[in-house]
């Protein structure tokens, strides 16, 4: 199942073919056309940017479960929306709709549906912040109990504060994104959630609009002691199907620490429509 899983998925994620645009095109709009692919791809490293972005990202993860020859694919669905409140503030709308197959990772079986949803929503200032400053974003995390199958969530709603710091010059973007969510309701026979999570970002754009990136999306789970850390090596490139901005991106993942059943390695590949405000 596995085998023939992941082909399809890499076809469906990557079928689409970037167009460049025509070496007869006057010199003017291919200069202006270079400028704007440079700021898409510098606003796609900064989560508090005033950009339409809808990544598709696809997650491979093998390793775990019972014999530790688990694996695990999961679609999440990440758009960031901006809405602007006024001339001062912005609230950013950030939605993660995972959607998962999982083999070997729960005893010997298979499970797959839509996952628990995560939504956060940022208050941050309108104005882009000057060359070299820090943008930043406050604001509530909420998690939703949408798992189609019990094994692939919590059956508990969380809420909890969600911080994002993020600081670009000379081409390098430095960040973090933070969050902690607490339980407040749902099952009484599952465990309560307190979950803090951390993502630390170090990214560099070339002039090409190549983006190299080192981040970790770590998770803490106060309940049980215990530290989940991947370890991401990532590179994305901005191009042009037509008219429209697509990024695509591929990367690797090591588990630094994982609980007990845990997966030992990982590949990614997203693509992100880019879509005028």
């Amino acid at each position: 199942m596995t085998t023939k899983l992941i082909p399809m998925i890499l076809l469906t994620t990557w079928g689409v073919s970037p167009v460049f645009a025509q070496t007869n095109a006057p010199a003017g709009d291919s200069q202006s056309s270079d400028q704007q692919l440079g700021e898409i791809a510098r606003k796609l490293n900064n989560p508090t940017a005033s950009l339409i972005s809808v990544p598709l990202q696809s997650n491979f993860d093998f390793g775990g479960g019972p014999n530790d020859h688990g694996f695990q694919y999961k679609l999440n669905l990440q758009p960031l929306i901006p809405f602007k409140l006024n001339e001062h503030w912005k609230i950013l709308s950030r939605s993660i709709v995972p959607f998962l197959y999982q083999e070997n990772r729960i005893g010997t079986g298979s499970q797959s549906g839509l996952g628990d949803i995560s939504q956060t929503f940022w208050l941050s200032p309108q104005k882009d912040a000057k060359s070299g400053a820090p943008t930043w974003g406050l604001g509530p995390v909420f998690l939703l109990p949408t798992a189609t199958d019990n094994l692939l969530g919590a059956e508990k709603w969380g809420v909890g504060p969600s911080l994002v710091v993020v600081r670009q010059v000379h081409g390098w973007t430095y960040g973090a994104l933070i969050s902690h969510t607490w339980s407040f309701a749902g099952d009484d026979n599952r465990q309560d959630l307190s979950n803090t999570f951390l993502e630390p970002l170090l990214a560099y754009q070339t002039r090409t609009h190549t983006t190299f990136t080192i981040n970790s999306e770590s998770t803490y789970d106060w309940k049980n002691e215990q530290w989940t850390v991947p370890l991401n090596a990532l590179v994305s490139q901005v191009v042009k199907l037509g008219k429209m901005p697509l990024s695509f991106q591929f990367g690797v993942r090591y588990y630094a620490a994982k609980p007990s059943g845990g997966p030992d390695w990982g590949l990614r590949f997203t693509a992100t429509l880019v879509l005028p405000e």
